[in-house]
């Protein structure tokens, strides 16, 4: 078991339209949460593609938490207020810390008052702490942001400002089944979502790991046969993630090693 603080941006939407208003904005159905219950979630743009990706929790009937990694708080702001007009709910950033938990033992022990927060990595679980202040679990043996992101880049998962962009698919991530509802009623961005589940996740990239044999960094293009297939987007020693054109078959040989697929990654629900 291994933590980091991590930077996370943390903003409270409350208020009796609170609930109402997220269900027409976010992916995940937060209809569906229990109190303290929590999930993935997007908040796309009206053509579909991403604004933002994070968490969503519920902490009262009418009271959401929604986080997001560090950086990206003023985005989730402005989004969140775009389409508030006439709606009866605050949005209030929160200066919370976090501590991110990765390959947890079979039970955590903290002694901190934060929130703990289920954060799996596909098949890799994981918590988040997340409060004004934040401790570190019991047992736990602390690691450096080059060692988290390592483990960030094998579970294949990924992070805003790299896989995650405005001009991203959120198909092509292999996220969706976990941080979309294909149940709930319409939602911003919803059309794009369910045309590419219904045609079985047709995008014309996806997410894979590179298994590098050769020094790369981010930007790189990545090619197979001599043609050019995608390009890295997170490098982490000799592993990379890169979105590659979904008619290369993993395991692939090319310009940097190999293509390889994502355990546990899901394109479509």
């Amino acid at each position: 078991m291994v933590w980091c603080e991590v930077p996370r941006d943390a903003v409270l939407v409350a208020g009796p339209d609170a609930e109402t208003y997220l269900q027409g904005q976010l992916s995940q159905d937060v209809t569906a949460l229990a109190a303290g219950g929590s999930a993935w979630t997007f908040l796309l743009q009206p053509t579909g593609k991403v604004d933002v990706f994070g968490r969503v929790t519920r902490r009262a009937a009418d009271a959401f938490l929604l986080d997001v990694e560090g950086g990206f708080g003023s985005a989730l702001v402005e989004r969140l207020q775009r389409f508030l007009l006439r709606t009866k709910a605050t949005i209030e950033p929160v200066a919370w810390r976090a501590i991110a938990v990765r390959r947890p033992a079979a039970t955590l022990v903290t002694t901190t008052a934060a929130l703990v927060l289920k954060a799996d990595w596909h098949d890799e679980p994981g918590f988040d702490l997340l409060g004004e202040t934040v401790e570190a679990p019991l047992l736990a043996t602390r690691i450096e942001r080059p060692a988290y992101e390592r483990l960030r880049v094998e579970a294949g998962w990924p992070a805003m400002g790299a896989e995650l962009t405005a001009e991203t698919i959120p198909a092509e991530a292999g996220v969706v089944p976990v941080a979309a509802s294909f149940t709930k009623g319409c939602y911003t961005g919803q059309e794009l979502v369910a045309r590419i589940d219904s045609r079985g996740g047709h995008v014309p990239h996806l997410l894979r790991h590179v298994r590098l044999q050769r020094p790369a960094k981010v930007g790189d293009a990545v090619e197979v046969n001599g043609q050019a297939v995608g390009r890295l987007t997170s490098v982490a020693g000799d592993l990379a993630l890169a979105y590659v054109g979904r008619a290369v078959e993993p395991p692939a040989v090319c310009s940097f090693g190999t293509i390889e697929a994502i355990p546990g990654a899901r394109f479509v629900a």
